[in-house]
């Protein structure tokens, strides 16, 4: 198949979070399995550094609004994926993806409908004719709008099926009125059965319900975004009415990346039959750097994740204290500046037994994934997670909420332990049962039980295929 992938990050060339990790392994999945794939990227600053090449050096007029852009599209060959970028100064030549310091960029509309019609002009331009279009999340999901509106009778794109996966439904891309006009939409668009989101031009809802098909990044997710407020962010109706079309394909790993056999960033490197002695030296070694205390017989907990209301780490916080004199913490993380300031104070009220490091770093998250025992993740939702798949792939057994993607990998006394959401006390008790299984003849069994856990790209890459074959085929329809 021809696939068109269309995302606004992608590793290794730029990241935020998991949509890129998702972009850039599926893309080199489909091209490894034989098939013809393209990811279209925002030439962003930092880019450069990477060995690019002009290609055909297709000039790139986009419209925005009553007017067009001058852009360019740039290219390199990555491994099995032809990779573009539009490139565009004034709007993708700055310090962050989508703000700085905490605040979201004023013009992301333009930016981002700009990003949309120059994926559409830019296949054109190269002559990528794609049967399917995989756009991910609102930064990308009015082409699913596109091919349905402006470019319905365009010969080019009379095969083109759109695919829209929904990420995380916290983040819609909801915009004032006047970004319709940005778009090149009409007023029969903006509509409460159209576009329009509470007097705010949608993204997001345009994608919705503009898409052959609606992926999303775990089964139990798919469920959560159709039945409840809290999850769905008030698009919970429309995903009802489009639940046959709405499917779950959990995110995978990408094995090569996350190995411990292979993993140079660690101190020792192990598999499932040396484990333990594996565990043991890379925890040593980590005590160390972090200024723990050298307790071999001490559980470690390791937290790798962005401060957020949505990972529920104030509910960790609440739940933990009482048990550091039972175990270690280790965090790894950025965000909310109160939640920050928490941990850093955590850690300076429990010298030697919590370390607290702000930021990303990536080689000493692969080491706190090897070092650590447990892995905590209290996620308020989670749409699919990759740090419990990531803790488990690394012998560390997940401490997770029955939500979404944790729901569907984390089995209770199986190969991890489950609590319920937003329920301190509920994670105190899976706490303490996770305390009290360390050390204990059952332990082994659950730490060979997550190591043998498929967290593969090959299942889900087939079933994305049979997906994008079920879109052609509407789309024919």
């Amino acid at each position: 198949m021809k696939i068109l992938l269309a995302s606004s990050e992608a590793v290794p060339f730029c990241k935020t979070g998991g949509l890129a990790d998702v972009a850039g392994t599926l893309g080199q999945k489909l091209g490894a399995a034989g098939h013809d794939v393209c990811l279209f990227l925002p030439y962003y600053r930092g880019i450069e550094a990477a060995p690019l090449r002009s290609g055909l050096g297709h000039p790139l007029s986009i419209p925005l609004g009553a007017g067009r852009i001058e852009a360019k599209l740039r290219y390199m060959q990555w491994k099995a994926v032809s990779v573009y970028f539009v490139d565009y100064p004034p709007f993708y030549d700055r310090a962050g993806l989508y703000g700085e310091k905490g605040k979201d960029f004023p013009d992301n509309d333009a930016r981002f409908i700009a990003y949309s019609r120059a994926v559409l002009e830019g296949a054109k331009a190269v002559g990528f004719e794609p049967d399917v279009v995989h756009a991910h999340d609102w930064q990308a999901a009015l082409i699913c709008a596109y091919l349905k509106r402006q470019y319905r009778g365009d010969p080019f794109f009379a095969r083109t099926a759109g695919m829209l996966t929904l990420h995380n439904m916290a983040y819609q891309g909801n915009f004032p009125a006047g970004s319709l006009t940005l778009a090149g939409f009409g007023k029969e668009d903006f509509t409460p059965a159209g576009f329009e989101y509470y007097g705010r031009l949608s993204f997001l809802k345009a994608g919705i319900l503009c898409a052959d098909i609606l992926t999303t990044v775990s089964s139990a997710y798919a469920q959560e975004i159709q039945e409840s407020g809290e999850r769905g962010f008030g698009m919970e109706g429309i995903l009802r009415e489009r639940s046959a079309d709405l499917h779950g394909v959990r995110n995978g790993l990408d094995l090569e990346v996350w190995n411990p056999r292979k993993d140079h960033s660690l101190a020792q490197r192990f598999g499932p039959e040396d484990v333990l002695e594996g565990k043991a030296r890379n925890k040593a070694q980590f005590q160390a750097e972090c200024g723990l205390k050298a307790a071999p017989l001490v559980p470690l907990v390791g937290i790798v994740s962005r401060l957020d209301r949505q990972k529920g780490l104030d509910l960790a916080l609440a739940a933990l204290e009482p048990l550091l004199e039972r175990c270690q913490l280790a965090v790894l993380g950025s965000g909310d500046p109160a939640l920050q300031k928490s941990f850093v104070d955590l850690a300076r009220r429990k010298p030697g037994v919590v370390h607290f490091r702000s930021g990303f770093d990536d080689p000493f998250a692969h080491r706190l994934y090897a070092s650590s025992d447990l892995f905590l993740m209290p996620s308020r939702f989670e749409p699919c997670g990759l740090g419990q798949m990531i803790a488990m792939r690394y012998g560390t057994l997940p401490v997770a909420t029955r939500t979404g993607g944790l729901a569907d990998t984390v089995q209770d006394g199986v190969n991890g332990f489950v609590s319920e959401p937003e329920d301190v006390r509920s994670l105190e008790k899976a706490l303490d049962r996770a305390l009290r299984a360390y050390g204990a003849p059952s332990w082994n069994k659950l730490v060979a039980s997550a190591m043998s856990c498929d967290f593969s790209w090959d299942k889900s890459m087939e079933r994305y295929l049979e997906l994008y074959r079920l879109a052609k085929d509407k789309h024919g329809a």
